[in-house]
């Protein structure tokens, strides 16, 4: 079998080069490349990119090879080895093939729950317009349990009362973190935006969304806020291995043209919850997907005229919506998630008219 090791010795020498001259042309020290060459280091992306121009060798080529490594150092001592493989191709081969922009179709009982939800929905919609005061104070409340479950499903520990002190009266709260206090903040401030967003009727788009990801991740993580990632991630406690960063850009074109095309065909709900599955499927950023991916969900309710879906952070409630992303994920069932958001949005809808 072809390794990379084998080729990039087996470029070079086609090349009629040796490693001091490759070293000086890619400018990749010369004992890192013949590591390279004996199979005992494997190159960084951009040490790729550097043998790909000096080699002058596809870079795609390059990288194909070097997956393999990477995908082989990950399961070489695994039994199941290649059941994992298999079912990563099965995932991988959905998110990157025409097949991402099929339509699911919908149980029975989740058509009876979205018709309840509708019925709900123009029950609320005939309340409007609230008196202004009573819509504030009723944006607030919701807003702030928003904030405060899904920060706490990525392992927040403020409580609600202290997120509500952080948020709306700028309270420091002694024992917690400066990055607790930033990702309440953040939260709140991208709930801000995504009503304006909707208030403006701005489609969700690549800007759109990296500004929702940068305000989530401001004064956090600088260098990654509002940007793609560059590097490979792993989800703990996850089957699910996300995509390649080189694979991002094509699979984020996609998603966003699953959107145009299905915004005025897909029941909004189940819009909602693929756009929001899609996106921490992909896994695009360092972090902050989860709450990104939850802030996309409900810009999308919103639109729509639906009320903010609350998922909740409690372990129970996190591991029932971990385990209906993994379904999905692992084993492209996305009924159960659907149910998960549906149910989200029926309570959401039933809280604020008893409210009114």
């Amino acid at each position: 079998m072809k390794t990379l090791a084998l080729s990039l010795k087996t470029f070079r020498e086609n090349k009629g080069m040796v490693i001091r001259q490759l070293a000086a042309e890619s400018g990749i020290d010369a004992a890192l490349i013949s590591k390279f060459e004996k199979g005992n280091r494997l190159p960084t992306e951009e040490n790729l990119a550097a043998l790909s121009h000096a080699l002058a060798v596809p870079l795609d080529e390059l990288k194909r090879l070097w997956l393999v490594e990477k995908v082989v150092e990950v399961v070489k001592y695994r039994l199941d080895a290649q059941e994992i493989l298999s079912v990563a191709e099965s995932r991988v081969e959905y998110l990157s093939s025409t097949r991402v922009f099929e339509l699911p179709p919908l149980s029975d009982s989740l058509k009876d729950k979205l018709k309840a939800i509708d019925t709900l929905k123009n029950l609320w919609s005939g309340k409007k317009p609230l008196n202004a005061t009573q819509l504030a104070k009723m944006q607030e409340f919701f807003h702030v349990e928003y904030t405060y479950e899904s920060n706490r499903i990525e392992g927040n520990t403020l409580s609600l009362q202290e997120t509500h002190l952080v948020v709306n009266e700028g309270i420091t709260i002694g024992g917690k973190s400066m990055r607790e206090h930033l990702e309440a903040i953040n939260h709140a401030e991208a709930i801000g935006f995504m009503e304006q967003l909707c208030a403006a009727e701005e489609p969700l788009t690549k800007r759109t969304l990296l500004e929702l990801h940068y305000l989530i991740l401001k004064g956090i993580d600088k260098a990654n806020a509002g940007r793609y990632r560059s590097v490979p991630v792993r989800i703990s406690g996850s089957r699910h291995e996300p995509p390649q960063p080189f694979l991002l850009e094509k699979m984020m074109e996609d998603y966003f043209i699953h959107y145009t095309q299905q915004k005025h065909i897909m029941h909004p709900v189940i819009l909602a919850a693929e756009l929001h599955e899609r996106l921490v499927s992909i896994h695009p950023f360092i972090d902050g997907n989860g709450r990104t991916s939850r802030l996309v969900m409900n810009l999308i309710l919103l639109q729509n005229g639906y009320t903010i879906a609350n998922l909740k952070g409690d372990i129970t409630s996190r591991l029932a919506y971990y385990s209906a992303l993994e379904k999905v994920q692992v084993d492209a069932n996305p009924e159960p998630f659907y149910h998960l958001v549906a149910d989200a949005v029926l309570e959401s809808l039933q809280r604020h008219l008893a409210l009114t």
